[in-house]
Parts: C-alpha cells; sequence; structure tokens
C-alpha cells in the first residue's frame, strides 16, 4: 500500500503543498460589525438548541420523517410535506438515526444503539404510528447505512462485527433475517450500499478504503451474491451516487483527474466518460433528477457549499436559490416520490440547522422545520468569514472566522482556536454552539483547516501522515497568529478547544508550544496513540494502521505523535470532557489526562458522562459540557473582578 510507503519516509519536509489558488486574506481586513441586535445568548437557550439527525420522505409523499431532538432525545417524529406540526412517533433515551421508508409505505425503519456504543440495531415503527418493532439483535454485529428498493421488500444495509474491522454488504428481509452478500478479507476496506437497479435485483455499491484514500464502485447480484467490479484503481476514489432510469450512465464522483473531487457520467457498456465542467473546489455527484433531465450537484465554495441542477442535454448549470452557508441533502433519498422537491438542510454559524422544502420548477424554498429558539435567531449570533492565510512553509490555510459585533481593535480581545475532528475532516460554515456561544460573549473564534484536512487535494490530505501534531499544529498555531496580527487580539488571552482529533490538537499544543495559549477545553481527544491503538475499536484501528502503521513497526513516530511525551511540560489550565461509552476514543484516555497533570500540580479538570459515545447527544449533557466550557474560558481568559 501506498501509506506504507508513506510510513516509512521521514516526516514531510518544509515544502509548500499544492492546493487551489486563492488570495491570502489581510489579518486587518477582518472587522467587527456593528450590531446593536447582539447580545449575550443565554446558554440554557444555544445548549438546547435543536438539530436533525435524519430524514425520509414517505413513499406516497405526503409526510416527511425527520430525526430530531425536540425533546432531548434524537427521536422520530413526522411532519405534511405541505408543513404541519410535528407528530412524534418514537419515545426512547437512544438516539435513532438512518431513517428508510418501506417501499410498501407500512413501516419506517431506522437504527438506534445503546448508550452511544456505536453497535446498532434495526428497529422499525408503523408509518401511520404504533409500536416500536426491534427487527435485528445482534450485539456482537453492527448494522447501518439502510437503503429500500429491492425486490420483495429487501433492504440493502452494511454490516460489521465488532471483532473486525472491514464492513460488508447485506440485505433485511421484511421477516427480520439478515443475508450477507460480500465476504471482504482486507480489514482496511468496508462496503456500502447505495442505489438498487434492475428492478430490484442488483445492488450497486462503494468499497471504500477506511483512510479515505480510495473507492471502488462495485455492482451485485443480490440472488447469487455474486459481486462484480465496474470502477476501481489504486489510490482513487470512484463513488457511485445514483444510476439513470434507463441504466445506462452511473452518477460519478471521482478524484481520478485532477486529485480533487469531480462529478461525471460513466457507461459501464461502452467506458465512456462525461464530465462536468470543474471547479476550484470539490464537486459530487448526488441523484439524478426523476424525470431523467439534469443531474443534481454538490459544490464546494471552500468553507461553504451549494447545490447545483445540471442540465445533461445541454451541460448549464443553474444553482438553486438556496441561503447562504451549507447546503446538503441529509437524507440517502432527497427527492420527493413525484420528483418536484428536494429535501435540503442549511446551516451557517449564525444558522443552527433547518430542514427546507425546495421546489425544482419555481426554485422556491418552503421551510420544514423551525427549530431554533426565539433567542437564537441569525440577526443576534456572530456571522463568519473564510479567511485564507500562509502557514510556516508558505502552505495556504482556509479557515472560518466568526466575529462578535462591537469589538474595539486595541488588541484586548479573547479568542479560541477551534481545530476540527478528523484528522481526514474539514471545517465548514456550520452551525457550531460552543462557538456561537463564546461568539455571542465576545470571543473571535477560528477554525482552521490544517494539512491532513480533506476539500484541497491528495497532496494536502496526506501531508500529515506520519506527523501528526507536527505540521498540522504548526498550521493551527499560525491560525492564532492570524488573528493577533488583526490587531483585535491579545495573544496572551488566546484559549483552544476541540474535540476527538481536535482534543489531540489541544493536548498537543497545551503540551508541545505551552507557551501559545492561555487555557484548554478538550473534548475526547487522545494523549496516547499507543493505549489508543490497544483498546479502540478494530475500524479505528485500521484508520489509525494508515496514519501512521502500528506501534510496533512505527515506536518513534507514536512516540513523537502523543501528546503524552509533552504533556508535562503543559502549564495552562485543562478541562477535559469524556463520554464513557467512547469506542473511538476510549475513556482511559481522559483518564490519563487527568492523572499526569494532577501529579504535576497542574490545573486540571474532568467530567465523564454515563451513557454517551463519541459526542453528547443527550440535551442534559449537551447542556452541561456548553456550561463548562464556556465558564472554563470565562474564568482564565477573562478578567477577573478584583484582579
Amino acid at each position: 500500500m501506498i501509506a506504507v510507503v508513506l510510513l516509512l519516509s521521514a516526516s514531510p519536509l518544509a515544502a509548500q503543498i499544492a492546493t487551489p489558488q486563492r488570495p491570502v486574506t489581510d489579518p486587518r481586513s477582518l472587522e467587527s460589525p456593528a450590531n446593536p441586535e447582539a447580545r449575550e445568548v443565554p446558554l440554557e437557550d444555544i445548549g438546547n438548541s435543536r438539530g436533525i439527525a435524519g430524514v425520509t420522505w414517505s413513499v406516497d409523499g405526503k409526510h416527511i420523517f425527520v430525526s430530531t431532538n425536540l425533546t432531548g432525545r434524537y427521536n422520530i417524529w413526522r411532519t405534511d410535506a405541505d408543513g404541519s406540526w410535528p407528530l412524534q412517533m418514537t419515545q426512547s433515551d437512544e438516539t435513532q438515526t438512518g431513517l428508510a421508508a418501506s417501499r410498501d409505505g407500512k413501516w419506517l425503519y431506522f437504527r438506534q444503539d445503546a448508550g452511544g456504543d456505536e453497535y446498532y440495531d434495526i428497529f422499525r415503527v408503523p408509518t401511520g404510528g404504533g409500536a416500536v418493532e426491534q427487527v435485528t439483535r445482534t450485539p456482537d454485529l453492527s448494522e447501518a447505512a439502510l437503503v429500500p428498493g429491492g425486490a420483495d421488500g429487501l433492504i440493502a444495509l452494511s454490516v460489521k462485527k465488532k471483532s473486525e474491522a472491514q464492513a460488508n454488504l447485506a440485505v433485511l428481509a421484511p421477516d427480520g433475517t439478515v443475508r450477507v452478500l460480500t465476504a471482504e478479507a482486507d480489514p482496511n476496506f468496508g462496503w456500502s450500499p447505495r442505489v438498487w437497479a434492475d428492478g430490484g435485483k442488483t445492488i450497486f455499491a462503494n468499497r471504500e478504503n477506511i483512510d479515505s484514500t480510495a473507492s471502488e464502485i462495485w455492482r451485485v447480484d443480490v440472488a447469487t451474491g455474486k459481486a462484480t467490479r465496474v470502477l476501481g484503481k489504486d489510490d482513487t476514489i470512484y463513488a457511485i451516487a445514483d444510476v439513470s432510469a434507463d441504466g445506462k450512465w452511473l452518477a460519478v464522483t471521482t478524484n481520478e483527474r485532477t486529485g480533487r473531487m469531480q462529478a461525471g457520467l460513466y457507461a459501464p457498456a461502452s467506458g465512456e466518460w462525461k464530465w462536468l465542467k470543474p471547479i476550484v473546489w470539490d464537486q459530487s455527484a448526488l441523484r439524478f433528477t426523476r424525470d431523467g433531465k439534469a443531474l443534481l450537484v454538490e459544490s464546494s465554495d471552500d468553507l461553504r457549499s451549494r447545490l447545483v441542477k445540471v442540465d445533461l442535454a445541454t451541460g448549464a448549470e443553474t444553482p438553486l436559490k438556496l441561503p447562504q452557508g451549507i447546503n446538503y441533502t441529509s437524507a440517502a433519498e432527497p427527492r420527493s416520490p413525484d420528483g418536484t422537491s428536494l429535501l435540503v438542510v442549511n446551516m451557517a454559524a449564525n444558522v443552527t440547522g433547518e430542514l427546507n422544502r425546495y421546489d425544482l420548477a419555481t426554485d422556491t424554498v418552503t421551510p420544514v422545520t423551525r427549530l431554533a429558539l426565539a433567542s437564537v435567531r441569525p440577526e443576534v449570533l456572530a456571522t463568519s468569514q473564510q479567511v485564507t492565510y500562509k502557514s510556516f512553509d508558505g502552505t495556504l490555510i482556509s479557515a472560518l472566522v466568526t466575529m462578535p459585533a462591537n469589538l474595539a481593535r486595541d488588541g484586548s480581545n479573547p479568542a479560541i482556536v477551534i481545530p476540527h475532528g478528523g484528522p481526514t475532516g474539514k471545517t465548514d460554515d456550520y452551525f457550531d454552539d460552543i462557538a456561537a456561544a463564546l461568539a455571542s460573549r465576545g470571543y473571535i473564534i477560528i477554525a482552521p483547516n490544517f494539512r491532513g484536512s480533506t476539500g484541497y487535494g491528495k497532496d494536502f490530505q496526506a501531508a500529515n501522515y506520519n506527523d501528526l501534531g507536527g505540521g498540522d499544529l504548526k498550521d493551527t498555531i499560525a491560525a492564532k497568529q492570524f488573528l493577533v496580527a488583526s490587531g483585535y487580539v491579545d495573544p496572551k488571552r488566546v484559549g483552544i478547544f476541540g474535540g476527538s482529533y481536535g482534543g489531540f490538537m489541544t493536548l498537543m499544543a497545551l503540551g508541545k508550544t505551552p507557551d501559545e495559549f492561555a487555557a484548554g477545553v478538550q473534548w475526547f481527544g487522545i494523549i496516547n496513540w499507543r493505549t489508543m491503538y490497544r483498546d479502540m475499536d478494530e475500524v479505528l484501528k485500521a484508520y489509525l494502521r494508515s496514519l501512521m502503521g502500528t506501534p510496533e513497526e512505527n515506536p518513534e513516530g507514536y512516540d513523537r505523535a502523543s501528546p503524552l511525551t509533552y504533556i508535562a511540560n503543559a502549564t495552562a489550565p485543562l478541562l477535559s470532557l469524556q463520554g464513557e461509552n467512547d469506542i473511538r476514543v476510549p475513556r482511559g484516555q481522559a483518564q490519563e489526562v487527568e492523572d499526569i497533570l494532577k501529579a504535576k500540580g497542574r490545573t486540571v479538570e474532568t467530567v465523564f458522562y454515563p451513557l454517551e459515545g463519541h459526542g453528547f447527544r443527550k440535551r442534559e449533557n449537551q447542556l452541561d459540557s456548553l456550561k463548562r466550557t464556556v465558564e472554563w474560558f470565562d474564568r482564565y481568559l477573562k478578567p477577573q473582578a478584583g484582579k
């Protein structure tokens, strides 16, 4: 594997990494706007922000099913397609996602785990209301990615054993039996269904590398399980999104031509390609319109995105008239059954996330949900700005700055740097309750897309292989320096906050660069890659091997990349928050941090949340974690009375 070659090489040299060209932002161009509406939003209101964890249409198109936390738990609700007060369908303390309506219209299927442990079983509820039924009972097997549409009511899904990293393709029958179709032997790959074809007899699926560097398209005959590769090449992504009604064309997203994602049409019978017009940023195929005349595409604009309709006959591209921010189709099947509408979620730094129905004929938007509290209005919250700065080696780094209103450019303001998770993740212009709460209290926020992030090409994504906490940490420090150069920020009043890999970056920053940040908050971050490898879920082990190899193969790299090596140097006060049932970053990581810093006499506080996994889903824990985070930064970054 190419990853092995990378792992055996030395750390990346200090040479600029090529990314899409864009102008560098002058930090003095940042402006705090005058806004008489701006005010501190009550933490109880932001902490009670509602979210969307899944949506789907009813088969007849009369209803929309939504997983949302109106009650403090992500349960399932139903609205009329034309708008109505939501009707609650399920009640559970557990999170319910992955919604899929059976083709006969009788059942709504969904997935549910236990206390955030990410080992899912399948459940269903009658679409007209009634008792929830548990369809699968497989404590050692996780089922997910439901795609209805098969003959005889079959639903395609992926299944993963606890003891294995790889996921396989399977079908679920109405009687609850699961038949596995593939037998993946490579722990670095997993199968996920995408679309049915041939009258529900064939499944098109993606076979994806766990480190997001390669993906293949396969066609699987459901009766026999025979799998035929349609597209595949080493170190190349081919991902299927849809099949045209006549079966001739596949809607594909690939990085074959440019090293960045591009949408195209592929004809398996002839091998012919039809390419969409390339853009500077990533572009992803979504679905053909139901009339077969157009392809729906998601087009990135660095940290924002838009949806575009591409006429297949003329190639003309028509952007959908949606609000600024990120716009995405949350449902596996966003198209209404009659083809007239799309379900689209819009989100931005000052928009909590709302589900809309977009009319393709009239280009009009109809809100389906109004989830935000009255105090959490866009007019009150701080807005965002895309910026680009140069890092230590000249590499261009994009970041999202959330600038509070009514600040003086006098070098006195506090700021927070927020590195994202992953590392193969990406910050977009989405609503972050922590950032929104802090910005409403006068903190300037910057969230950088450091090297290793997706969306900037292969070379940039691979630039932190065997260098975790190296160049990417320098990119993050450069984000702080950018804010300081704006003239607004006091360099001694800058904190750092992150979750998962962002938590790792927080710990690495406090230990490796102890003079840069005055306080830190980390959620479920990594302190010790060796114990992580020992304790984490198998699929995450495979991902870690792609980044650094195993501890036995690369002992020096594991030590160099572990905050454990540096954390004794940390002096900034640290708050750690952790879910008890986290299989991605086990609770022992937070305990190691606590034990080391307490032994050194440092200021440290750790909170463990029971029945929570990798992220906090229960309303009371969301609110508690928000309050603790804001109060921590207020205590250590803002002047205290009498001091």
